[in-house]
């Protein structure tokens, strides 16, 4: 501690070593004596300003006044009050310098020394000529209170007045949860420990105050994530204090080459959900450190900023308190990968695919009671056909562990259990990633976007006797024809074109007999979908080009060329009887390696 000038009797206090506690303290142990303390009418407002704002601070500075009063009166000592009530424009100010000038003004009017435990403050007040006494923070002060509650194997404390304070002690998938005491919480006891916090927060290094609103503070000390809520905001006074317990690296989840592989080229936009607990930061943390080791610029978006990441990964945080804010200066600066942590409100969903679309490789987290939910989220916060754009791997943590794992794409079709081919639509498609198991659909059906479970039926012994059966008595007709169960009594049948009539026969007589004998209802179709009748044409390649040539009657017609059943293109006839490919066009690519491989090429006409 230093004084400039000792004969001064005034001293005028800051707000910081009021709220640090420093003059009661000083007082209290006799080093202030015969003194005038002198305590501007900026410092009470802002003090209330906090204080009505729920800010622990504000409350802390309000009883340093009121306990400096008290002492006073027991030592002997004066305390007044001076000068005008800053503005509001002068209060919004406050964390721009503006309460701490008016602060020096007032003891440069009363030729009084500064007391002041803010460096800043006191480095400023000497460079402008005045007399100042700096009180530095002392190490002992920066003890966390509630880390006497503490052991190696406590997850989170969780302290409420009014109730036992207890800890959560173990690990993902192994917790337990522990009573500390048997006596219940007071207010006074909750209140001392959150004084203690803020007061750490204001001098640590590492420590950010991330969520500060009227009942409610969010502060990351270190490792510590503590969340303090108050009356109004809750009904009692709470503080919970977490921190990560567990580090772990990507070999530690024994994952899969094929999901090595798959996050190592692939997926650049990555869901990681689960149930709050379930470890799912521990999960991103180790998969932050996988993509440095694959020499990835890294960054992260968070709020609050609590997950445990290397050094070469920059955290940041809402930027003026929007993450679009954020996402902004982060296509400036070019990251491979961006993990965005606790994607919650739809602003977050929005950011997230903005990002991702831009190009940028992204991670998300999201709280999730089933893997699917972590997809329906996303539903209604983005187009439908957006997402597959959007988010290609989903990773489901429980427990500590990667509980599933599944990869989306999207093709056009009739969705599952459908048959009508008018019925055919956009499907996203969600598969187990390791087997390639679909396992749900969603689509648009009416105007509601839908999430469809699929189950698909593998090696029912009972369906695959009944479909030879099926087989053996239409053989005559097609004996390559497709057989599909769509329930227990309904099949369809997809045979050759030119089969049907005679597989139907006359007003339905043929099928009807077929269906009454095998005791089933069945539906035929044809293997191509078109309806027109198959034509005879030779093949023959010209430089360039693949030609089709067609018996001359086939002029100036539409011709439908399929790769067995599957349709290729459609081309009119031409005046010389042909229709002229170019081999460089990916049709032409496509004929020439059906024709190569001697797989069945049709025209239909």
């Amino acid at each position: 501690m230093k004084e400039n000038n000792e004969s001064v009797k005034r001293i005028v206090p800051d707000t910081s070593i009021i709220i640090d506690g420093k003059l009661s303290e000083m007082i209290d142990a006799g080093d202030l004596r015969d003194v005038e303390i002198v305590i501007p009418e900026m410092v009470l407002d802002e003090l209330q300003s906090q204080a009505n704002r729920g800010l622990e601070i504000g409350f802390d500075g309000l009883r340093e006044i009121k306990k400096l009063r008290e002492l006073a009166d027991a030592k002997g000592l004066k305390i007044t009050t001076t000068g005008r009530r800053p503005t509001a424009e002068e209060i919004k100010l406050a964390k721009k310098g503006r309460i701490d000038a008016l602060i020096r003004d007032a003891a440069k009017e009363f030729n009084a020394t500064l007391y002041t435990a803010d460096l800043v403050q006191s480095e400023v007040a000497q460079a402008d000529g005045l007399n100042v006494f700096y009180v530095a923070p002392t190490e002992e002060k920066y003890k966390l209170l509630f880390e006497d509650l503490l052991d190696k194997e406590t997850m989170s404390l969780h302290l409420k007045e009014g109730a036992v304070p207890q800890a959560k002690h173990g690990k993902p998938g192994h917790v337990t949860l522990v009573k500390l005491r048997r006596d219940a919480l007071t207010r006074a006891e909750l209140e001392q420990m959150a004084e203690n916090i803020v007061y750490v927060a204001r001098h640590r290094d590492d420590a950010q105050f991330e969520i500060t609103m009227t009942g409610a503070e969010v502060i990351q000390i270190g490792e510590y994530r503590i969340a303090i809520t108050k009356p109004p905001f809750s009904r009692d006074y709470e503080i919970t204090v977490v921190r990560p317990l567990v580090k772990l690296t990507l070999e530690d989840y024994k994952p899969t080459e094929k999901l090595i592989a798959r996050l190592r080229e692939h997926a650049e936009g990555i869901l990681i959900s689960g149930p709050p607990g379930s470890g799912k930061s521990t999960f991103v943390q180790s998969l932050a450190e996988f993509y440095l080791k694959q020499d990835k610029i890294i960054k992260t978006m968070e709020s609050p900023r609590d997950l445990r990441v290397p050094a070469e990964v920059t955290q940041y945080g809402p930027l003026n308190g929007n993450m679009a804010n954020t996402a902004d200066i982060l296509l400036l600066v070019r990251p491979d990968y961006t993990i965005y942590d606790e994607i919650r409100k739809t602003a977050d969903f929005r950011v997230f695919a903005d990002m991702r679309l831009a190009g940028v490789g992204m991670v998300g987290v999201v709280h999730a009671t089933k893997p699917v939910d972590a997809i329906q989220r996303f539903i209604g916060r983005t187009e439908l056909g957006m997402i597959p754009h959007i988010l290609d791997t989903i990773v489901y943590v429980k427990d500590g562990t990667v509980a599933k794992v599944y990869s989306i794409d999207m093709k056009v079709r009739v969705p599952t259990g459908m048959t009508e081919q008018d019925l055919a639509r956009p499907v996203v498609e969600i598969r187990d990633f390791e087997t390639a198991n679909l396992e749900y659909e969603i689509y648009t059906f009416g105007e509601e976007n839908v999430v469809i479970p699929v189950t698909e039926e593998r090696d029912d012994p009972l369906k695959k006797l009944a479909a030879e059966r099926i087989r053996d008595a239409l053989r005559e007709f097609d004996p390559g024809m497709k057989v599909e169960f769509i329930s227990d009594t309904r099949v369809v049948v997809k045979v050759k074109n030119e089969m049907i009539p005679r597989l139907i026969g006359k007003a339905g007589k043929n099928i009807s007999e077929i269906e009454r004998k095998l005791g089933v209802s069945i539906d035929v179709q044809p293997k191509v979908e078109t309806l027109g009748k198959q034509v005879p044409f030779e093949v023959d390649e010209t430089g360039a080009y693949i030609v089709l040539f067609f018996e001359d009657k086939m002029r100036g017609k539409n011709a439908n060329t399929y790769i067995a059943d599957e349709y290729l293109f459609t081309a009119t006839v031409g005046k010389t009887s042909q229709i002229r490919l170019s081999k460089d066009s990916d049709l032409g690519k496509k004929l020439v390696n059906a024709l190569a491989t001697s797989k069945e090429v049709k025209v239909f006409v």
